[in-house]
């Protein structure tokens, strides 16, 4: 094996460790369900170098709540219950009834629109407060736009800032 290849290697996600994490997250989130009886079934995968858990054909939005606060919260409770097992930081992502599968595409437009809007105009543009799930999805849309951006502020008021060229 060539060192290039020893780096990728080392740089590879391990995929048994990510759906370990998914199979304790699912768990976990199934035992809420049914503290809480809620009817849902739980999918989970590995996207790049996290597991995904999803609760699919859950009724209502009670899970997810406004601005998706209530599924944050449940997402950082599932990933402490992973922590607690395996004693290993999670970068585990939770999503309730395709909750964050609609915010990544509406991000994906605003961070898009911000980028058309910044190249018409060459001032810098600052969105509204997000959290760092949002703000990589901004931040990816402006940079396959093919302009820059940072974030700045403190938690929980970090935002995006488009840059010009």
């Amino acid at each position: 094996m060539t060192a290039d290849e020893e780096i990728l290697k080392a740089d590879a996600p391990d995929v048994g460790a990510l759906e370990q994490e998914g199979e304790i997250a699912a768990d976990y989130v199934e035992g809420l369900l049914d503290i809480a009886d809620l009817d849902g079934d739980i999918d989970m995968d590995v996207e790049g170098d996290r597991a995904v858990v999803s609760v699919i054909g859950i009724k209502g939005s009670d899970l997810v709540g406004p601005a998706g606060e209530v599924l944050e919260a449940l997402q950082e409770l599932t990933r402490l219950a992973v922590h607690r097992r395996t004693g290993e930081r999670s970068r585990l992502m939770l999503d309730i009834g395709g909750y964050r599968e609609r915010r990544r595409a509406e991000l994906s437009k605003i961070g898009t629109a911000a980028a058309d809007s910044v190249r018409k105009t060459g001032e810098p543009k600052a969105l509204q407060p997000m959290t760092p799930f949002e703000r990589k999805i901004v931040h990816d849309a402006v940079a396959a736009a093919g302009l820059r951006s940072e974030s700045e502020g403190e938690e929980p008021r970090r935002f995006v800032v488009v840059l010009p060229a």
